[in-house]
């Protein structure tokens, strides 16, 4: 009799904890989300540039801006994940970013510029920390690389969908209306998570503040995870060049068509989406994880260093990227599945704040350097550039094998 009542309880409990697919979806969306907030402000430059009067410097200052706060608040955020629970942070995250715009197309101007890509960067450093803390404590082992792999592809359809969607608000509400509305998206989403009642990840969720007191503190600064950092900041360097001024670089230095170049990144970007979902199933599938990133990109320094040397056929490098994109993509699971091999226990969302790091390092240092290439014409370096930064990333990879 007195079983009876408690397996009855343990299953209803057990009833109200969300399904994994229902988790995951929920979180691929936040992460849609985050990638979708990233181009708002870019897509909208034009009309940003007319309504305040001011520069593309004045511009680009905002995007550093989101990239410094990005950097500067991801290991911070990510204690605060394993400390406080990553649910509650996620939410806020979510919250904040469509305020943020939605406060800059109420409060037209320059400061509110300013202002809101600091808050878009704060929002977007809550991302990592808290999406994959939830992810590598309630998905299933067996499937935890598709798990990571669907939840990339969510972000890059974010990506993908924001240059359209902006063009099209753009042109039907205005300017204001546009940025009132992707705000608006970021709030629902927050709502959504919210009521679907996704489950929390962290030391505090885990257990009593008692137990938790009594767990001893590890020290995040392990060689693996600074060896991570490095590594994926040379990934941000590696590709983030072939992103921004792959499209340039290709009509002046290899006398490519607008169209044609076009065409080339985005089946660049859209084969890397592909391959996210590719390196899923391979990474369910071995525990060398360096070892697929290090074929992956070995092959990628071959092709990218091709097209640096050599003048080739537009059909070749519209095919030469979309294998490269395929294999980059096809990397990205195993590179976050050796961020959660690497972690302690209970410190996922602490490991995945500090080694994100790397992108926004990467997001600073690009600019600046492809952007001085095409200043001093020398567009074949966009991806010579991009190549050198494949080869140390193979390097890394292997040292890294080799050390575990």
């Amino acid at each position: 009799m007195v079983d009876i009542p408690a397996s009855t309880s343990h299953l209803a409990s057990r009833d109200h904890v969300p399904s994994a697919t229902r988790t995951l979806t929920a979180i691929s969306t936040a992460h849609w989300v985050s990638h979708f907030h990233i181009f708002v402000l870019p897509m909208l430059f034009p009309f940003l540039k007319d309504r305040l009067g001011v520069g593309y410097i004045e511009l680009g200052f905002a995007l550093t801006t989101f990239a410094v706060v990005s950097g500067l608040t991801q290991a911070p955020i990510g204690y605060l994940v394993d400390r406080i629970g990553a649910r509650m942070i996620l939410i806020l995250g979510v919250m904040l970013g469509g305020c943020a715009l939605i406060a800059l197309g109420l409060l037209l101007s320059y400061p509110a510029l300013i202002v809101c890509a600091a808050l878009l960067g704060l929002a977007n450093s809550v991302y990592h920390p808290a999406d994959y803390a939830i992810l590598a404590a309630h998905m299933d082992e067996s499937k935890m690389g598709r798990a990571f792999s669907i939840h990339t592809f969510a972000g890059f359809v974010g990506g993908a969908v924001a240059p359209p969607l902006m063009a099209a608000l753009l042109v039907g509400i205005g300017g204001q209306a546009a940025l009132i509305v992707a705000g608006a998206i970021g709030v629902a989403i927050a709502l959504m998570l919210i009521v679907v009642g996704i489950p929390d990840a962290g030391a505090m969720a885990d257990g009593d503040d008692a137990k938790n007191a009594e767990t001893p503190k590890v020290s995040m600064m392990t060689p693996a995870i600074l060896m991570l950092t490095l590594f994926f900041t040379l990934l941000s360097l590696s590709q983030n060049g072939i992103n921004s001024f792959g499209i340039v670089a290709l009509m002046n230095g290899y006398g490519t068509s607008l169209s044609s170049a076009n065409i080339a990144l985005t089946a660049f970007l859209a084969a890397s989406a592909v391959g996210v979902l590719a390196g899923g199933w391979l990474a369910d599938r071995t525990r060398h994880h360096s070892r697929v990133a290090a074929v992956c990109f070995t092959i990628n320094a071959a092709i990218i260093c091709a097209i640096a040397v050599f003048t080739l056929p537009t059909p070749v490098i519209v095919a030469a990227m979309t294998t490269a994109g395929f294999l980059g993509g096809v990397l990205t699971p195993s590179r976050d599945m050796l961020v959660r091999e690497a972690a302690p226990p209970g410190a996922a969302g602490r490991a995945f704040g500090i080694v994100s790091t790397g992108f926004n390092f990467g997001g600073i240092i690009s600019p600046i350097l492809f952007g001085w290439f095409m200043d001093h014409a020398l567009p074949h370096w966009v991806f010579g550039a991009s190549a050198c930064f494949m080869a140390a990333t193979v390097l890394l990879a292997l040292v890294s094998e080799r050390k575990r």
